[in-house]
């Protein structure tokens, strides 16, 4: 497929996630279809056809403008609603007891900013918690995540590896998904379109290990022992905007 057409399917899919308030998706759908289409333009010899190429991209760089001041906007914490502190080795604090039922039918996007996807208990920590969207958020259409990039220097690729098969499964539930490394990322945020953000001080890797392996905890982590955290859940007052 040539880049014109790719930018094409790209930038129609974008508008339409725009118009179905699917602004996460929209956004980067706008950012890959500009790159598309600022190749082809590169590539054209007509210098009549370049510059009505360069009116539509402006057209569409203002409108990803405008959806990163509205993805800004949802991301501004509002009033808390719900504030929990967990001490160190507490039980009872799985995903879904702590904001499973802030996770419903409304959620339609979810962004995960998880710093730390590194080793095999924090890509176990991620599935459990796309496991309860996908229970509790039957209409989600797309999940963005934002983390650190990791080099393993024995296995290089792992994270990208382990990263890709996750949202491989996802595509094939029909959700879309974004994966996107900022190496200066510290924050531990979880933004649900439905206007609520969860931010829990060590992110989604609070648990401890279960000792001994084979063990109570072991599988439902409500009976595994914690670290000391804090969660706040947050109610953005612009969420219905």
């Amino acid at each position: 497929m040539s880049n014109a057409l790719k930018a094409k399917e790209l930038l129609i899919r974008a508008v339409e996630c725009d118009q179905n308030a699917r602004i996460l998706e929209a956004q980067t759908l706008y950012t890959e279809g500009i790159a598309q289409l600022m190749q082809f333009v590169n590539g054209e010899q007509d210098e009549t056809k370049r510059k009505g190429f360069l009116t539509r991209i402006k057209e569409y760089m203002d409108r990803a403008d405008a959806i990163k001041a509205r993805v800004n906007g949802k991301l501004m914490l509002g009033e808390v609603v719900s504030h929990v502190s967990i001490d160190e080795n507490d039980t009872g604090f799985d995903y879904d007891q702590l904001f499973g039922k802030y996770m419903d039918d409304k959620t339609v996007e979810i962004m995960l900013e998880e710093p730390y996807m590194t080793q095999n208990y924090q890509y176990q920590n991620l599935v459990r918690f796309l496991e309860l969207a996908v229970t509790n958020c039957p209409n989600l259409k797309y999940f963005r995540l934002i983390t650190k990039e990791y080099q393993d220097h024995k296995n290089p690729d792992q994270q990208k590896t382990n990263l890709g098969q996750i949202k491989a499964d996802l595509e094939r539930r029909n959700i879309a998904v974004s994966i996107k490394y900022e190496d200066t990322l510290h924050d531990r945020k979880i933004y649900l379109s439905n206007g609520y953000i969860i931010k829990i001080g060590r992110g989604l890797h609070f648990y401890k290990a279960a000792n001994p392996l084979y063990s109570i905890g072991l599988v439902n982590y409500k009976f595994r022992k914690c670290l000391q955290t804090d969660v706040d859940i947050w109610r953005n007052s612009s969420a219905a905007s």
